[in-house]
């Protein structure tokens, strides 16, 4: 399976794709969508939309997965953040499989165990986990990975309570 994350972000949307085989996760990609302030906002929005697209025609995910949106005191950038994981969702649209969302919380608790970890637990956890030789960078770009991982983890977990609870499943 082949998992597609954002980080999603007017100013910088981060990206990772990695693939599972069985239990092993390997990192394909992972980058930053980078855009200007100077630009407007249908401009940048365009973009992401544009370049997101770009990424699943390349790596032609089996899904696509996002950062939920953390609202905590700055409104006007938790609007701005919606549109961008609104063109995001409009660029995986073509895909069988639709977008996932998975909170900050659960991106946490997947990675690392622990809920309340902090981002460098996060990043140095990813690392770990897809092998690399060092923490990916730039931040928004290992928040993505770290978002296909949760993926990943989470997908397995319902196909092994699926077959569990199949008629004829050992109990």
């Amino acid at each position: 399976m082949i998992v597609l994350g954002f980080d999603p972000g007017t100013a910088s949307t981060g990206w990772g794709v990695i693939e599972q085989d069985g239990n092993r996760l390997e990192s394909l990609g992972y980058g930053c969508i980078v855009t200007s302030a100077k630009d407007e906002t249908h401009v940048r929005l365009r973009q992401i939309y544009d370049q997101a697209r770009g990424l699943i025609k390349r790596f032609s995910p089996d899904i696509v997965v996002l950062e939920d949106l953390f609202v905590n005191v700055n409104v006007k950038t938790a609007l701005a953040v919606g549109q961008a994981k609104g063109v995001l969702y409009l660029a995986a649209s073509d895909l069988e499989t639709a977008p996932r969302d998975y909170s900050p919380l659960q991106i946490k608790q997947a990675v690392t165990g622990y809920g309340r970890a902090g981002k460098i637990q996060v990043q140095e956890m990813t690392k770990v986990i897809l092998g690399l030789a060092s923490i990916p960078q730039p931040d928004h770009a290992a928040d993505a990975l770290a978002v296909a991982i949760t993926h990943t983890h989470h997908s397995s977990a319902a196909y092994t309570a699926a077959v569990r609870r199949a008629p004829g499943a050992r109990r």
